[in-house]
């Protein structure tokens, strides 16, 4: 059985869950730093290694069942992670936030942030009342939608943290400021209802199921907003680079 508590407030009182969030957010601002240096699509994928560690731990910790096709689910979503990274693309070069913004308010990622925030909007007032105590999909879905726009948000601060910290104050700037806000905020609700999540279903189910719902979506996020899959030359594979420079040239006679 599934349930464990009625998914309210009740953990804010567990000192157990205010030093894993403690921990969580010394993690995530490590990550916070990874999407200045490197694109979103590569480092996202690498959560796997904290699904795995959430996976083993619950089942020695809170007497949780690794089932073997957890385990399983466990190998693939570290070796399509490990694909993806062999396979990610260059950061492109960006001078300033203005160019995020650019790329923000692009027809495309406005679609995409539209449907995602309409879907939410249905899922939160339709479907939680009715659903959300059986039906582990609905509370993951909000969080990994959501998700996906925080990460484009994360992307957007720490490439302003990044170009303020060697000169260029990127603070003067509306935009700015409207990524900063968008991220608390989203943050915010990913973090109620995971945790209801969390606190109704297993951990070693809701885990590896948010996680791969967050990281198909963040690429997609990815791909429509910076053109991650787009092809040009400056954002082709460095193990294409290699296996360019590698391959033997041919001998003129």
């Amino acid at each position: 059985m599934l349930c464990k508590s009625d998914g309210g407030y009740s953990y804010l009182k567990e000192p157990w869950w205010w030093a894993g969030m403690i921990t969580m957010i010394l993690g995530e601002g490590l990550n916070f730093a990874a999407y200045a240096y490197a694109p979103a699509i590569l480092v996202t994928p690498l959560g796997a290694l904290s699904i795995i560690f959430s996976a083993i731990l619950a089942h020695f910790i809170l007497d949780e069942r690794l089932h073997m096709f957890g385990v399983v689910g466990c190998i693939l979503c570290l070796f399509g992670s490990v694909t993806i990274v062999l396979h990610a693309p260059l950061e492109r070069d960006i001078e300033s936030v203005k160019q995020v913004w650019q790329l923000a308010t692009e027809p495309g990622f406005i679609v995409y942030t539209l449907v995602v925030l309409v879907v939410v909007i249905v899922l939160i007032v339709f479907y939680v009342p009715r659903y959300g105590q059986s039906h582990m999909v609905v509370y993951i879905g909000i969080c990994s939608l959501m998700g996906s726009l925080t990460v484009m948000g994360v992307k957007a601060v720490a490439i302003a943290l990044k170009l303020s910290f060697t000169g260029s104050n990127q603070f003067i700037y509306f935009e700015t400021w409207f990524f900063t806000i968008l991220v608390i905020a989203f943050c915010f609700m990913q973090m109620i209802y995971l945790n209801k999540a969390l606190d109704i279903f297993n951990t070693a189910v809701v885990s590896p199921v948010y996680y791969v719902m967050f990281t198909t979506l963040t690429i997609v996020a990815s791909m429509i907003m910076f053109k991650d899959m787009g092809g040009s030359p400056t954002m082709a594979t460095p193990l294409y680079h290699r296996s360019r420079d590698s391959s033997p040239r041919e001998v003129e006679p």
